[in-house]
């Protein structure tokens, strides 16, 4: 296995846990919108849905993707792996494509029933913060995890281009969760080309019409490409109710109902 390999998993930890650590000091001091629900029982339910996926992941898939990357890597299998060209391009290209894909997978979990019945849970949060960056049931995560070992499987990129875009996929969902207060002008500027804060709020918007937009995780442009970009929530930021127009038939606290929601109601 290539050396760096090794340190994938404390790397990923590491990151995850600085970003997470600098998003909740920045959302203490620089909060964009009241919360409606007690932050110690959100993060309750959305910490039970991180670790029953980390869980679930780790027993169903011993070889995560990046060792998956390597082994391909290895026996020269996908196009990547067939392409004579640089590193650095081989990484850029990779990261682009994963990018479009996790866009794509997005898409299908709204449109999609029983993808949905899934992704719901995600969409249940009545507030945001970092933590609902990982607010998504092991279900989900155990569905996203086959997509991407598909993308590796078809396309064969670099083992460290899928290391990078697993640490920036990670962080990017936590920064886009923020309940965090970006200077208009920098807000502007940086969903040119990334993400923001702002512009994922409008995607948890309890009308559909905004719900079903702003895709993206990291790149803005797919949504701009594909005509999915609503600017702004119609009413208004500060107004704007989050979560579903349908409410949800329990407690979205419970980490009893948080995992068993997609089974009550599948579709």
């Amino acid at each position: 296995m290539t050396d760096w390999a090794q340190f994938e998993v404390p790397v990923r930890l590491g990151v995850f846990a600085g970003v997470l650590l600098l998003l909740t000091g920045l959302e203490v001091a620089l909060p964009r919108k009241a919360r409606v629900k007690p932050r110690a029982s959100r993060w309750l339910s959305n910490v039970s849905l991180l670790l029953a996926s980390s869980l679930i992941l780790r027993f169903a898939f011993p070889l995560a993707a990046v060792g998956f990357a390597v082994w391909m890597e290895e026996q020269g299998l996908g196009l990547f792996n067939i392409l004579p060209w640089p590193v650095w391009l081989e990484v850029l290209l990779a990261i682009i494509l994963f990018d479009l894909a996790i866009w794509t997978q997005h898409v299908l979990m709204h449109y999609v029933p029983p993808l949905w019945a899934f992704h719901r849970v995600h969409h249940t949060d009545e507030d945001l913060d970092a933590s609902s960056g990982f607010r998504f049931h092991p279900g989900e995560m155990l569905l996203s995890f086959i997509w991407k070992l598909g993308v590796i499987w078809l396309f064969g990129p670099a083992a460290l281009a899928v290391f990078l875009f697993e640490v920036l996929l990670n962080a990017a969902s936590l920064f886009e969760h923020a309940n965090i207060r970006l200077p208009k002008a920098a807000d502007a500027a940086l969903r040119k080309l990334i993400v923001t804060p702002d512009m994922h709020r409008v995607h948890h918007s309890v009308h559909p019409g905004e719900t079903n937009s702003n895709f993206g995780f990291c790149l803005s442009i797919w949504d701009r490409l594909f005509r999915t970009y609503i600017a702004q929530p119609r009413d208004g930021h500060d107004a704007m109710t989050l979560g579903l127009d349908k409410r949800p038939d329990g407690d979205t606290t419970s980490p009893v109902y948080v995992l068993s929601a997609p089974f009550k109601r599948p579709f």
